[in-house]
């Protein structure tokens, strides 16, 4: 075969291995949210620069920021979940936010209109009703 008999070492020791190490300590979702990690023992400022908090200018915005952030938190702790599936404090935190997350959500359909096709309830499709980022509605900063 193409690598028999050869000294090579494929074995890369994992990055996130570093968290099992350290305290495991999971930063809340804004934080992880704006620095792009989850975890703080993971996290690495690019040539000491630092970034930028976003503040939204109104409720909807406020609101579906806030999806954003947990939305985040949901995504980064189920790729540490993929590797270490028996951690229970992780796994605790990752169903909060599921949980919060879903709240999140509906309170934002229910008074903005839907996010996604599959939350339209009414008796007429709406979904073109809506108003749409690029129409500056206020200025969103999210398109």
């Amino acid at each position: 075969m193409l690598f028999e008999g050869n000294d090579f070492d494929f074995e890369i020791p994992l990055v996130i291995d570093k968290i099992v190490e350290d305290d495991k300590k999971i930063l809340d979702s804004k934080e992880g949210f704006l620095r792009g990690n989850m975890f703080e023992s993971l996290y690495e400022p690019y040539k000491d620069m630092t970034y930028i908090a976003i503040n939204p200018t109104n409720k909807k915005e406020e609101l579906l920021y806030k999806i954003m952030e947990i939305d985040f938190a949901i995504n980064d702790l189920i790729l540490y979940l993929d590797l270490y599936p028996e951690d229970e404090k992780i796994y605790k935190k990752f169903k909060m936010y599921t949980e919060e997350c879903m709240k999140l959500k509906e309170e934002y359909s229910k008074v903005y209109g839907p996010l996604v096709l599959e939350q339209t309830d009414d008796d007429k499709y709406k979904w073109l009703d809506d108003t749409w980022p690029w129409d500056m509605d206020g200025g969103s900063m999210y398109v």
